[in-house]
């Protein structure tokens, strides 16, 4: 970093643009690094376990990815609470609390715990009901499949709850490099054994079963053994988990419980978008899996630092300091800009080469490169207002606000316009994937406007 800087004499600029009164860009760079590798990780790992289910045949990988839709959705409900945990932290953490730094990781840990618990026990008992619902119309293979796949999703979530909610605790002291860790022992582990289950043993759909719930186990596992003998931030110990803090519960879950009700509606609508897909055919959802398993490369750079700006602007918030707080939402938005449009420019090129790696039809491989570049264009201009500006007014404590904004998007433009530009009007895929892009205008505009006034920043959650 030294040589580079002096050979290019960019340190004013980073000083500029990524220093605050309380916080050097060494320490912004510091911080978002590992969520970059971390972030890298699971996206490219992500694409290594779909080109290995495709393998199994178009029933499974449409399963899988039917499921995932449902699957993403229950998960952010209590990765919600653990990133209202993360502001909470965050927050304190700028005001020097300590005590009450150390209070927050516990209450969000204990939350998260219990939620994803219920959630796991309950969707188990009522499996066929849910699958039936929501995607009664899909064929007999891609339907048992995804009953496997939804079953052993469910068993695993009091595990993928722990590591989320302390890996949240984490960022929000600035410890990204441990939470890297955490994410890499659960993502390497799943993906080797996925080689072996999947690839090894040939057991399709059941073996990344098997894969996902020793991995999410393992990580859990070694959760508390980082809390509790290398952590020194969090001050952590299990006699703080139970009984609840109530009082701590509360400061959680004025963020928490916004950002999850944003969460279910956001994700349902997206599911319910997911339905539109089932109806227009198998290839139709191997496209959307394929696709949205593509595209998603170019999403690293920018959702790393929407991840990291959470912690950022609320140890900004925690201090008082309206102006860094500003100045951050505004740098990132550029450099995020900056780094889709570089993303874009990597992966389109390289289509050839990545769709080399499923085992896609050949009839659908255009409408994917087709959906690559549009959705390349769109996410470079649109993507940072619409999902950026959000994570900074999330952590200054403007929850309500940025939830009542994106659930009423999502259902207006990519669920109602989705269904007639995909199905009434007969666009298909095209459609349903072009209203989520209008909606990202959308949202993104209005987030604009609140982010430029002063109301985003007037909250209080902290004592």
């Amino acid at each position: 970093m030294k040589n580079i800087e002096g050979r290019l004499s960019i340190r004013p600029i980073l000083e500029r643009y990524f220093s605050g009164k309380d916080i050097s860009y060494r320490e912004v760079f510091g911080m978002m690094l590992p969520i970059i590798v971390d972030q890298s990780f699971i996206v490219g790992l992500s694409i290594i376990n779909t080109a290995m289910i495709s393998g199994a045949g178009i029933a499974a990988i449409s399963a899988v990815n039917m499921v995932e839709s449902l699957n993403i959705f229950l998960i952010n409900v209590f990765v919600a609470i653990a990133t209202g945990g993360t502001v909470a932290v965050a927050q304190y953490k700028g005001k020097k609390n300590e005590k009450m730094v150390s209070k927050a990781a516990a209450g969000s840990i204990s939350s998260v715990f219990l939620i994803s618990l219920v959630i796991g026990f309950v969707l188990i008992l009522f499996h066929n009901q849910v699958l039936n619902v929501l995607f009664g119309d899909s064929e007999k293979a891609v339907m048992d499949n995804a009953r496997i796949y939804f079953i052993g999703c469910m068993l695993s979530y009091p595990a993928i709850g722990i590591v989320e909610a302390v890996c949240g605790a984490l960022r929000g002291v600035g410890e990204t490099r441990s939470s890297l860790i955490l994410s890499l022992i659960m993502n390497l582990s799943y993906v080797l054994m996925n080689f072996f289950f999947i690839q090894g043993l040939n057991l399709g759909v059941l073996g990344m079963v098997i894969s996902l719930n020793i991995a999410r186990l393992l990580a859990a596992v070694c959760s508390f053994v980082f809390l509790i003998y290398r952590n020194q931030s969090l001050h952590f110990s299990f006699r703080r988990l139970f009984p609840i803090d109530f009082r701590m519960l509360k400061n959680i879950t004025i963020i928490g419980v916004p950002f999850a009700a944003e969460q279910m509606f956001f994700n349902g609508g997206k599911i319910l978008t997911q339905t539109f897909i089932v109806s227009l055919g198998t290839f139709a959802m191997t496209i959307n899996a394929i696709a949205s398993s593509l595209t998603s490369l170019m999403e690293i750079l920018a959702g790393s630092l929407s991840l990291g700006l959470i912690s950022i602007v609320g140890q900004c918030i925690g201090a008082n300091n309206i102006a860094d707080a500003r100045k951050f939402i505004k740098s990132f938005l550029l450099l995020g800009t900056a780094a889709t449009f570089v993303s874009a420019l990597i992966v389109i090129p390289s289509f050839p080469l990545l769709i080399s790696l499923y085992n896609a039809p050949v009839k659908i491989i255009p409408t994917i490169f087709q959906l690559t570049v549009i959705v390349g264009v769109a996410r470079t201009f649109l993507w940072q207002i619409s999902f950026m500006i959000p994570s900074g007014l999330r952590a200054a404590g403007d929850a309500t606000y940025t939830s009542i904004i994106s659930m009423t998007s999502m259902w207006l433009f990519r669920v109602v316009v989705g269904y007639l530009l995909g199905i009434t009007f007969g666009y298909g895929i095209l459609g349903v994937w072009g209203a989520m892009m209008l909606e990202w205008g959308v949202r993104g505009s209005i987030f604009l406007h609140r982010f430029k006034g002063n109301k985003w920043y007037r909250h209080h959650i902290t004592e």
